[in-house]
């Protein structure tokens, strides 16, 4: 699959940038391609470009506030989470996106 995201976490340090880690591990490990951008307290890091997002089989909203640019997704699947369930279990979320994915 080709995954791409946004975390970003209330206080937009740490839980925004191990979410990103966290995702791009797993989605790496599992033979994905991935692109995480942040939205934190310095602004917005490793943006997303509209060509990734055409090219995204879905989008992960790894988030506990509410993020700028969602629109950009319009027809896209896209997936909601809270950055600690990304945290506590990035494979088993792309896993169960992958299932879903086939499925449809």
């Amino acid at each position: 699959m080709k995954i791409v995201g946004i975390a970003a976490c209330t206080s937009g340090i740490a839980h925004t940038y191990i979410a990103k880690q966290k995702l791009e591990k797993a989605a790496k490990a599992l033979g994905h391609t991935v692109h995480i951008e942040t939205q934190g307290t310095i602004g917005t890091e490793d943006e997303l470009s509209m060509e990734e997002i055409q090219a995204a089989d879905v989008v992960i909203i790894a988030a506990d506030i509410k993020i700028s640019g969602k629109d950009r997704f319009k027809g896209k699947k896209v997936v909601e989470i809270p950055t600690n369930m990304v945290i506590k279990a990035p494979k088993g979320l792309i896993n169960k996106i992958e299932e879903e994915i086939i499925k449809t």
